[in-house]
Formats: C-alpha cells, sequence, structure tokens
C-alpha cells in the first residue's frame, strides 16, 4: 500500500468518527440529538436519570403526535370544499324555452294504431268498475297492429287481485287465474285492508323461463290502467316511423296562436320542432340553432315571452293524459330540456306569469369535489346531443344497461348506436326485463348513480309563478271571436276557453347572479400553517425539516446499506482465505464509534465544571507549568523605593 493511502487508512482509524459518518444507527441518532435545534431530541440524550429522560421522551412524542394531527387537520382543510363565494351582477340573454301539449298526439289521429288496446282498456273498465258508453265506433286498423296487440293482450291482461295468496281473476275474459312470482307495489300508500277488490295489477314473466314471474300491483285503479295502457302504448308507438309520428302530432300552426317577444310580434319561425318521445312534436323558442341568441332590452312582463297556446282539449286520449294544458321548460340552448321529469304545467283558462332570476354556478373539481367538467371523464356513452349533465348521464347509463340486458332499448330515450326501440313483435321479453332493470335501477344496483356526477358549471332559472283567470267573463265572448276568426279559418270550429292557455315569461331583472367557489386556503397559508405547528410544538423551522430528512432517511439509509456492504465484503473474505483464521471481531470502526468524544451522556460542559474534567489518559496533553513566584515581582519606575515596599530579609524575623 502506497504512503499517502497508509496515512489515510491510519487516520480514519484513530480520528473519531462523527455524524453522518457514523458506524451504528444508535451513534448516528446520539449525535442528532446532541447537534439538532430540535431541544426536546436533545433533552432526551443529555438529561440524567431515567425519571426526567422518560419525561422528556413522553414530552416529545407527545408533541409529534400533536403536529401530526394538526398537519393532518390542516391537509383535509386544504383539500376540503372550504369556500367562498363571489356575486357578480350583469346583463344576460334571453333562456330558451320549450313548450309541449300534454297530450303528445292528435287522438283522432292516433285511433286507428290504438283501437285494439282502447277496445281492451274499456272493457276492462266495464268489467271492474261497470263503465260503459255504448257500441265503440273505432274503426279497425288495417295494419298488423291489432292481430298482434290481440294476442298480446291476452299475454298480459289485467288482473284483479282477490287475495294477496296468489289468486287474481282476469278483467278480460272474466276467469280466474293463479299468479306466481314476487308482488311488487308500484303505489307509495299500500292498501292495508282485508279488502282485496281494489287491488288490480298485471303480471310479467320471463319469455324464456316461464316460472320466472312478477306481479304489479296498485291501489289505485286509475294508476293501475294507466300504467298498463302506457306499457302498451310504448310498444305500438315503438313500431311507428318517426316520420309519421310527427305528422300525428302537433304543428307549430297547431299550437301557437300568438306570440310576442320584448314588446315585438313573432311567429312560428322563432321555434325550433323537436320529436319528444313522451310528448310528441315540442317548440323550442329561442333555441340558438341558427347562432343567434335573443336579449330583453329590460325586465318585466311586458318585455318577455308571451303566447298564446291551443290546447285542443277536446282531442286528447282520454286514456294516456288525465290532464289538459301544456308543459314548459326554460333551460339553456346547450341543455337537453327533461320535460318528463322537470318541466312546469301551464293550465288552460288562465294567464299563467313565470318571472325568472338567473344564477350561473361554477364549483371546483376535483380535490374540492367530485363533480365533472365536461363529462369526458365519466365512462358512458353521451346519447344526447347536448352538454353533460347529470340526468342525461342516468338516462344514457340507464339506456346503456337496457340493451346490454335486454337486447334494445328503451322507447323514452334516445337510441344508442346499433339498437332499436323495444316492441313486443321482435322482443317479446323486453318488458319483464325492463321493469326488473329499472327496479335495480331505482335501488341502486346497476352503479348508474355511482358513474355519474354533477356538472361543475351549471345554469339555474328560479321562477316564481302566478295564475290568473282568463280571459274575464266580460271580454271571453269578443276575445274568443277574435281568435276563432284567425284561427278558426282552419280549424272551421269555434274556440273554448279551455282549449286556450296564456303564457308570459319574463325577467323580473336582468342581474345575473354569478356563483363561483374558491379555495380559501391556498398552498402559502399551508405552509405557514405547518410552520406554525412546527415551530408552537417542536421550535423546529424548514432547516430542523431538512435536517430530519437528512438523518433519519438518507443517513440511516446509507449507514444501513454501509454495514450489509461490509458484511458481504467479509464473508467474501472468508471464504476466499477457505475459513481460516481467526472469527471476524467488530471492526475498529465499529469500537471506535462508542469513544466519539462529541456524542457523551451529559450536558455540555460549563466554565465551572469544565475546571474539574479529569484528563484522557490515552492522549496527556501538556499542561501548563506553575508559575514562578519570582516572574511576580514588579518592575518600578521610582529610583527609590518606598520603605514599606522594601523586601525584608527571612533571617531578620
Amino acid at each position: 500500500m502506497l504512503p499517502p493511502a497508509k496515512i489515510t487508512a491510519r487516520l480514519k482509524r484513530t480520528l473519531p468518527v462523527r455524524g453522518p459518518q457514523a458506524p451504528t444507527l444508535s451513534e448516528l441518532m446520539r449525535w442528532y440529538c446532541l447537534n439538532t435545534n430540535t431541544h426536546g431530541c436533545r433533552r432526551i440524550v443529555v438529561s440524567r436519570g431515567r425519571l426526567r429522560r422518560l419525561l422528556w421522551i413522553l414530552l416529545t412524542l407527545s408533541a409529534v403526535a400533536l403536529i401530526l394531527w394538526q398537519c393532518a387537520e390542516l391537509l383535509m382543510n386544504y383539500y376540503s370544499a372550504s369556500v367562498s363565494v363571489t356575486v357578480q351582477f350583469q346583463k344576460l340573454p334571453f333562456p330558451a324555452v320549450t313548450i309541449c301539449n300534454i297530450n303528445p298526439y292528435k287522438y283522432s289521429a292516433m285511433k286507428e294504431y290504438l283501437s285494439e288496446l282502447d277496445k281492451e282498456t274499456k272493457k276492462a273498465l266495464e268489467t271492474f268498475y261497470g263503465f260503459s258508453e255504448g257500441k265503440s265506433k273505432v274503426r279497425r286498423s288495417v295494419d298488423d297492429w291489432n292481430s298482434t296487440g290481440s294476442d298480446f293482450f291476452q299475454q298480459i291482461p289485467l288482473l284483479k287481485v282477490e287475495d294477496l295468496s296468489r289468486t287474481a281473476t282476469d278483467l278480460r275474459t272474466g276467469q280466474k287465474r293463479r299468479v306466481e312470482g314476487s308482488v311488487f307495489h308500484k303505489d307509495s300508500s299500500i292498501v292495508n285492508s282485508a279488502d282485496s277488490n281494489d287491488i288490480i295489477g298485471f303480471q310479467l314473466c320471463d319469455a324464456n323461463n316461464s316460472s320466472e314471474c312478477a306481479l304489479y300491483t296498485f291501489s289505485s285503479g286509475v294508476n293501475a290502467i294507466q300504467e298498463w295502457y302506457k306499457l302498451h302504448y310504448m310498444n305500438i308507438m315503438a313500431q311507428i316511423p318517426l316520420e309519421t309520428k310527427e305528422k300525428l302530432s302537433y304543428s307549430a300552426d297547431d299550437l301557437i296562436l300568438t306570440c310576442f317577444f320584448d314588446g315585438l310580434s313573432c311567429d312560428k319561425r322563432h321555434f325550433t320542432r323537436f320529436h319528444h318521445p313522451l310528448h310528441g312534436n315540442c317548440y323550442t323558442f329561442n333555441s340558438g340553432e341558427n347562432g343567434t341568441i335573443l336579449s330583453t332590452s329590460t325586465g318585466g312582463s311586458e318585455y318577455g315571452l308571451h303566447v298564446v297556446l291551443y290546447i285542443d282539449e277536446a282531442d286528447y286520449n282520454p286514456f294516456l293524459v288525465t290532464s289538459s294544458g301544456a308543459k314548459i321548460m326554460i333551460h339553456d340552448q346547450n341543455e337537453y330540456p327533461f320535460i318528463e321529469d322537470i318541466g312546469t304545467e301551464i293550465e288552460t283558462a288562465a294567464v299563467t306569469s313565470i318571472g325568472m332570476h338567473f344564477t350561473r354556478s361554477r364549483k371546483l373539481s376535483k380535490p374540492y369535489s367530485d363533480c365533472t367538467e365536461t363529462g369526458a371523464d365519466i365512462p358512458v356513452e353521451n346519447l344526447y346531443n347536448k352538454s353533460y349533465s347529470l340526468q342525461i348521464c342516468l338516462h344514457s347509463c340507464f339506456q346503456k344497461a337496457m340493451v346490454e340486458s335486454c337486447g334494445c332499448a328503451q322507447y323514452a330515450q334516445p337510441l344508442p348506436p346499433g339498437a332499436e326501440y323495444c316492441n313486443y313483435k321482435k322482443y317479446p321479453n323486453w318488458m319483464y326485463c325492463y321493469y326488473r332493470l329499472h327496479e335495480k335501477f331505482v335501488k341502486e344496483q346497476l352503479g348508474c348513480q355511482q358513474i355519474c356526477k354533477d356538472a361543475c358549471s351549471f345554469k339555474e332559472w328560479a321562477l316564481t309563478t302566478s295564475i290568473a283567470q282568463w280571459p274575464s267573463i266580460v271580454s271571453e265572448d269578443w276575445m274568443l271571436r277574435v281568435l276563432s276568426w284567425d284561427k278558426g279559418q282552419k280549424l272551421n270550429k269555434k274556440l273554448n276557453k279551455t282549449d286556450l292557455a296564456n303564457l308570459m315569461v319574463f325577467y323580473k331583472d336582468l342581474n345575473e347572479r354569478f356563483i363561483s367557489e374558491n379555495p380559501a386556503n391556498t398552498l402559502v397559508i399551508l405552509l405557514s400553517n405547518f410552520g406554525g405547528q412546527l415551530g408552537l410544538w417542536m421550535s423546529c423551522s424548514v432547516v430542523c425539516v431538512i435536517e430530519i430528512v437528512e438523518v433519519f432517511f438518507i443517513d440511516s439509509l446509507s449507514i444501513v446499506l454501509r454495514r450489509q456492504w461490509q458484511k458481504a465484503k467479509k464473508w467474501w473474505s472468508h471464504r476466499q482465505q477457505g475459513g481460516s483464521g481467526r472469527a471476524a471481531q467488530a471492526s475498529d470502526v465499529e469500537r471506535q464509534g462508542h469513544d466519539n468524544p462529541v456524542c457523551i451522556d451529559e450536558d455540555l460542559p460549563t466554565f465551572t465544571t469544565a475546571l474539574r474534567l479529569p484528563l484522557p489518559q490515552d492522549s496527556p496533553l501538556p499542561r501548563t507549568p506553575p508559575p514562578n513566584y519570582s516572574t511576580l515581582r514588579l518592575e518600578t519606575a521610582f529610583t527609590e523605593q518606598l520603605p514599606d515596599t522594601l523586601e525584608l530579609d527571612p533571617d531578620e524575623h
């Protein structure tokens, strides 16, 4: 070995090992505790007595626990939806207004498709309630709807449940039959008496397994008949082409009598038609499809939308709808109008005034809330040609599950690509599948409610509705005459006030309320709070935290790896030597670590205690010799010495 290498090796063996170069973790921890600015750790090492040391250990661990708790609270507060709300006021455009007749199709035009269904419904009413209106004059259709419908009515008839022990009477034939399967009550209030004559319903069975059945009962005969009628109605409508259904519904000329917006006259050119599966032809005012969105000049009822609607109550389907009027919905131009879910009903023979307040809201996305910006992160295909919303996601999710489980799509929702609507001609099992699937959907067993999220940005119109009788008694005669003259030339009939509905939609004011969420805690505040907790409980700073990371993670890992490497080297050296020689002893470095003068188990010496410290015996240091008293003689500048300062001869005493 070269002389410089020998010198270096000897220095490593003789000099004390300090700090991160300590050979053991215990020495490293002792060095850290004695040199850190965190006072609690240092007091654990330098304190004398087990009780005092134990108390400092408990205090330090308690402080660490408090820091972890407080920092966890700060993190939870930082990532919580703690927000501040900012409200702004500014002018805004007019929203889209969608109007639908409650009756989706003209009953006079639908009779040929519904004749067989209506006949079965009237027969059930006559059997159950004694209802009779004479011989039916409904014309049979020449199409094949009726034969298929008749067979299907026999398979799924209306039943009068005589007792809940599986005995029921077929209202079509009067025959008693045994019903199997689970009983599902579809009403919110269930009849709880022994009289079961008021309970009617229908039974649905799996076409592939006749033993799998479900009996749906209703405490109200009206609800049971309507539900049964809608079930067959959707089967029939699913087989009619869209072009035919648009002709069977109401046109813009049929529905809209008069129109005014912002004090100016408007007509059907300002309305956009779209076909709703459950409400037929609906018309949207200010849809924005042509790229132009109308704005109102000022607030108030005189400057909003004012339309008079022709309802034509006499041409309503008596079994499909039980109320007359129109349904409207106020929404954004990019939002799909769910008329059947959140539409507002408009009365006939009345003027309905709807005042609006507009609020635009924006929520923070992750990690503050579980909302979605555009819906792109939701694994559900948007079946509607509109912007994302929670309702769109739920309907699309259910329709997707319907296609996957039943093989066809439910009629009330848009078609997925490559699918077709369910009907009993091609999919005889779809109704049982639909009801079972809908039951799972309501019970949140399909997972749609877990997958779908709220939109982070949404617009809301708060509506205030007021109703007044219209037209008044004194103006009824001349107003109906004028409207009949304007519209009656095509209708060839006199209008009644129950055929009309007056609607006004307007802004109460033109102020937009913009509510936005902003984080109440920023990163700077979070770090400041962390620093305050560390300083309060541990007298730490950022440098102390870096020191902790360096010692407890980097240096500790380095020591462990170094010791493992030394053991591996010794093992390999012993193997190369064939196992001869003395057993491996503790290394010099390990022994020297205990002699580290920095890692002492007492307080640092003060001036007084330093005078009493014994000198190390293995490395004596030169001591200062005692003073020579002759050197203490004072030299004076005076030539003559005073008598009292003369030194006496000791022999003279």
